[in-house]
């Protein structure tokens, strides 16, 4: 494998990784906002 190849598979790869890590961040970030739902009486603006 040449330094073009390994460079462009190496590219591939962290972008998909990056985008991968993101997905699961954002379902994780949803499911606990479904599990803990803010509540809309207004206390966050008291702090």
């Amino acid at each position: 494998m040449d330094k073009w190849s390994f460079g462009l598979t190496m590219m591939i790869v962290g972008i998909s990784g990056t985008f991968v890590t993101m997905a699961i961040l954002i379902g994780a970030i949803q499911l606990l906002k479904k599990i803990f739902p803010a509540e809309a009486n207004g206390d966050a603006k008291k702090s």
